[in-house]
């Protein structure tokens, strides 16, 4: 293809990236999503979880994790504050008789002092004040976190002056956070893993849904640059990042 062939075929990938949910079948096989955390989010919450626990899940997304955890759902509360997945949860979640509250602020969540026995939160906002506020005594909360130099490499490839947007998100700074928010740290790991991407189209819709990282990125904007990113693809197959994430589960004193 010449320059203009893949300019319009990147942008016919700009236009149409959206997801419901947390859902990227779309580009499934065209990318590697670097997820091989050496730890189980899912073993880790089902260590702490008993059928008589009030639970809450910060930032459910679409409600995907939630449900697979099959909980009482008289017991289950979540909150999600993106319109689209607010949208799919009052149909998938509220007629099952899960407490589903919309919610965009982590130092707001609208339920009362002490509710639950147990939160959880993968990839969603948080606070550690208020996740205090709205546990019991002894409650855990289970996270597992985008770290701040998740897809770095990437965002740099295309906006290489773009500032770090969360520079405060590792491990060891939101460890101290916890503690200081009245927290016993019973647990905390952190890894960095390889994510791939095997066509700039991928690429585009990946960095259109991943916007908060990818700020001010359109085609027509960076596209010298995804002329390089092709150029890599077609010598080495693959366009190369790197994944951050870290995991904490934490106890109120």
């Amino acid at each position: 293809m010449n320059k203009e062939e893949l300019r319009n075929k990147w942008k016919q990938e700009e236009e149409i990236a959206h997801i419901n949910g947390w859902d990227f079948s779309y580009i499934s096989d065209r990318y590697k999503p670097g997820e091989d955390v050496p730890w189980d989010y899912d073993t880790i919450v089902r260590e702490y979880l008993s059928d008589d626990k009030n639970i809450l899940d910060y930032d459910t997304g679409g409600g995907e994790y939630l449900l697979t955890l099959n909980h009482p759902y008289d017991k289950t509360s979540a909150t999600e504050g993106y319109p689209p997945n607010v949208l799919l949860c009052q149909k998938k979640l509220i007629p099952l008789g899960i407490d589903l509250r919309e919610c965009s602020n982590p130092s707001n969540i609208p339920f009362s002092d002490e509710s639950f026995d147990m939160m959880i939160n993968r990839h969603g906002a948080f606070d550690p004040v208020e996740i205090n506020r709205v546990l019991k005594t002894d409650g855990i909360f289970v996270t597992q976190q985008v770290g701040d130099k998740n897809d770095r490499d990437l965002v740099k490839m295309v906006l290489p002056d773009l500032p770090m947007p969360f520079p405060h998100l590792y491990m060891e700074a939101q460890k101290k956070a916890f503690e200081n928010a009245g927290f016993e740290i019973i647990r905390a790991e952190e890894s960095f893993q390889p994510i791939e991407f095997y066509d700039v189209g991928a690429f585009v819709w990946f960095a259109r849904i991943i916007e908060w990282e990818f700020e001010g990125f359109s085609v027509d904007k960076c596209f010298e640059q995804l002329l390089k990113l092709q150029e890599e693809i077609e010598k080495n197959g693959k366009i190369t990042g790197t994944t951050h994430r870290y995991l904490i589960v934490a106890k109120k004193k």
